[in-house]
């Protein structure tokens, strides 16, 4: 029977309701009570007890660190969590514990587990399932699907199937025959080099994800620089492309890399991939010294720039490098 441990950290799945609106109150022991029994031996760990809203930098490195204190002695870890900012939380999860030694695995609710109709009971089950079954590495698993932390999107707002893995498949989808895993993620496990984990949980907040948009004044870049901005993701348009006519885009990336701010430029499309080379509009954000996410999701480039800056790494390095599976090089 394996052992596995369940972190609980709030959000809708523990939810109920009060004057103020929805309120996380359910404690991690409530939560496994109301899914009978399960072929696991589970402990319960209340670690926070948050809407995702209001889960940030310090509860990101809490949750990482009682990770990496648990770890050794269970199979698989389990951390229910708010939706809103689960693939926030799942992405830098990815970055802080490399080579974990354990699946871990993250999962919610659209609807708090003590309604008749809610989607909780089955995420849980799955989610353990999945700290149960799937290589080492950090997961979401949501709506019959697992998928690699670091590509997921939370994509809608009511909707049961409120994640997608973006721009890879899914780790698995359950079907009539179980839990089916993607061949080509097998393989990439198998290739994946077998190191020791460290906790790296320093990260430097100081940045800013910014949606380019017809209009938008470069002026805003340098107003951020000056308030202490040490990064930037810019979510540009198409492939990358960026103003250089009138509001100058391409200058002021220029100008904020040459004070030693990293500027990354990624797309505002969810899937595929950007590519400063195919276009003028982004050729020249690639002179002035502009850094592509390639097919990273806007979620995982920004906890990526903040996991490298404050670990102190070349961030154009750190770019053009895949870590955890989250970009295609």
């Amino acid at each position: 029977m394996k052992k596995i441990l369940l972190l609980s950290t709030g959000g809708t799945i523990a939810s109920a309701v009060s004057e103020s609106g929805l309120v996380p109150k359910e404690s991690g022991e409530n939560l496994l009570a109301r899914l009978g029994t399960l072929p696991y031996d589970v402990d319960v760990k209340d670690i926070l007890q948050l809407d995702s809203s209001n889960i940030q930098p310090e509860e990101w490195k809490l949750i990482a660190q009682k990770i990496y204190q648990y770890r050794l002695k269970y199979d698989g870890i389990v951390v229910s969590h708010g939706t809103d900012t689960m693939a926030y939380t799942a992405s830098m999860l990815s970055f802080m514990l490399q080579h974990i030694e354990i699946p871990v695995v993250l999962t919610g609710s659209q609807v708090p587990l003590n309604v008749v109709l809610s989607d909780a009971a089955d995420n849980l089950r799955l989610a353990f399932a999945a700290a149960a079954t799937c290589p080492s590495g950090i997961y979401l698993a949501f709506n019959r699907k697992i998928m690699l932390g670091c590509r997921t999107v939370k994509v809608r707002t009511t909707n049961f199937d409120a994640f997608e893995s973006v721009n890879v498949p899914p780790v698995a989808k359950v079907t009539s025959d179980g839990m089916v895993f993607d061949p080509e993620f097998r393989e990439f496990c198998q290739k994946r080099p077998q190191l020791a984990c460290r906790l790296e949980a320093e990260i430097n907040t100081h940045v800013a994800l910014v949606k380019l948009f017809p209009g938008f004044d470069p002026k805003l870049l340098y107003a951020m620089a000056d308030s202490g901005c040490e990064g930037i993701v810019i979510e540009a348009y198409g492939l990358g492309g960026m103003t250089f006519t009138r509001r100058n885009m391409v200058k002021a990336v220029g100008d904020l890399i040459k004070r030693g701010i990293p500027v990354i430029a990624s797309s505002q499309c969810l899937y595929e991939r950007s590519d400063l080379t195919k276009y003028e509009v982004g050729r020249l954000a690639l002179l002035e010294g502009a850094i592509t996410a390639r097919d990273m999701t806007s979620e995982s480039a920004i906890t990526k720039l903040m996991w490298g800056l404050g670990q102190g790494l070349d961030i154009s390095d750190l770019f053009a490098s895949n870590l955890v599976g989250e970009v295609t090089i």
